[in-house]
């Protein structure tokens, strides 16, 4: 199987995305698989700093490496991590990837963070991506009535060409999500726009991957439109929470099922079908 650099270097080249969903237990876990087999198309799985406390990472990729052996082309990240000690932890962990969260840092420390986080890696022996962030998005996975406070959605805050630079040039990292008018979560009434101007301008100045984060409740057009313009992974968290939550809100208002695995059924589906259709948009499929 290809290493998730490969697969990143080949996607980029060729002007797709890879879809990036976070999960929270082995059943999510499992519906995403599913898709991947499904569709045939490679998935990148995260987990955040909160999830894997509920979900540790040890058993994460103990499960990655059983649906890898069954020929599913599925990576494990470790998600919005922030601190040295946790990026520490999860390479040891085993994961493909590591999220450092450096993004309401001043940018001085921000540098510092990715740099010896890319330290780490370099040492680990495996191959491990490091991806940073530069400008801050919001840091909820909720449905909101308002934005994020200090969220960068204006074009003034958006991340900005040269400084983006600076920091892929001085640290090092593989990927870096920038603030291009998306939030993490989901607004009601509206989502903000995706800026594919700033997007293109972006990828024109650094030569390593772009990833959007908070890529929920976005359109198909914008993501098609943003994928163009070089974004090569888009994460999508808060849809499928709620996708899940929902449809297992209606199965159980409409039955008296006491099996799990009966009750649940409905909800991986929906989750399995909200995958595959991404992945197979995100790729140009």
């Amino acid at each position: 199987m290809q290493t998730l650099r490969e697969v990143i270097g080949e996607y980029k080249q060729n002007h797709k995305a890879l879809g990036h969903f976070n999960f929270s237990d082995s059943n999510q876990l499992h519906a995403i698989a599913a898709a991947a087999k499904e569709t045939g198309l490679p998935v990148v799985v995260g987990l955040s700093e909160g999830e894997r406390e509920y979900f540790p990472l040890s058993h994460a990729r103990a499960l990655v490496d059983l649906y890898q052996a069954q020929g599913v082309h599925i990576y494990l990240n470790a998600d919005h991590t922030y601190s040295p000690e946790l990026v520490q932890r999860a390479i040891s962990a085993g994961v493909d990837s590591v999220v450092v969260d450096g993004a309401k840092l001043p940018f001085s420390e921000n540098l510092h963070l990715l740099t010896t986080c890319v330290k780490y890696a370099r040492a680990s022996g495996r191959d491990v991506l490091v991806e940073g962030e530069l400008g801050y998005i919001g840091a909820s996975s909720a449905v909101m009535d308002t934005l994020p406070e200090g969220a960068s959605v204006g074009e003034d805050m958006m991340t900005k060409p040269e400084e983006l630079q600076e920091l892929v040039e001085k640290s090092g990292i593989d990927l870096v999500a920038p603030a291009v008018g998306n939030i993490h979560g989901i607004v009601r009434g509206g989502q903000p726009k995706l800026s594919i101007v700033r997007i293109a301008q972006l990828n024109g100045a650094v030569g390593v991957p772009l990833v959007l984060h908070g890529g929920s409740g976005s359109a198909d057009a914008e993501f098609t439109e943003a994928i163009k313009a070089g974004i090569v992974m888009i994460h999508i968290n808060t849809d499928l929470r709620v996708l899940y939550r929902d449809t297992l809100k209606d199965t159980l208002n409409t039955t008296e099922e006491t099996t799990p695995y009966k009750f649940l059924a409905s909800s991986l589906a929906a989750m399995e079908a909200f995958v595959a259709q991404k992945i197979k948009l995100f790729a140009g499929v």
